[in-house]
């Protein structure tokens, strides 16, 4: 397989209409209801969302969104990677692609929710990775033991 490539994408496409549905049944598997927040496609085409995919060699591997939640703080989403591409670096990948595009635009911080249980520990680690730390709930987002909020000053 040649070398990836993060692009604007797409969420209507077959393909990444069936990763975003496994994205969304993991965090169901793993959260309450009313503490999933992961994006249907029909919310990834909000205008202030633009949404990326991974593909090597035409395959989609991962998925990540980014939202301007105002002109300095962006927000990233539907942050998923495909089972089989895992630990391959894909996902540090995209998180290095959308927080430079953040910081493109003008945001002088990037945050995320991911969730607190253990299925979530992979994620949370990615992003302490690189350089999200804790921090209190932003926009929607509320402290109910399930939701993990991190930022990153740019």
């Amino acid at each position: 397989m040649s070398d990836g490539r993060i692009a604007a994408d797409d969420p209507r496409a077959p393909d990444v209409r069936a990763l975003l549905e496994r994205h969304l049944a993991f965090a169901h598997d793993h959260s309450p209801r009313d503490s999933v927040h992961a994006l249907d496609v029909d919310g990834l085409l909000d205008p202030a969302i633009t949404f990326f995919s991974y593909r090597a060699d035409g395959a989609l591997l991962a998925v990540g969104a980014l939202r301007m939640l105002d002109a300095e703080h962006a927000e990233l989403k539907s942050m998923h990677t495909a089972e089989a591409a895992r630990g391959l670096g894909i996902a540090r990948s995209m998180v290095d692609s959308l927080v430079g595009e953040a910081k493109a635009r003008g945001a002088r911080r990037v945050s995320i929710e991911t969730g607190a249980t253990e299925a979530f520990a992979p994620a949370r680690n990615l992003y302490t990775s690189a350089g999200f730390v804790p921090c209190a709930p932003f926009g929607d987002y509320v402290d109910d033991g399930f939701s993990t909020c991190m930022t990153l000053a740019l």
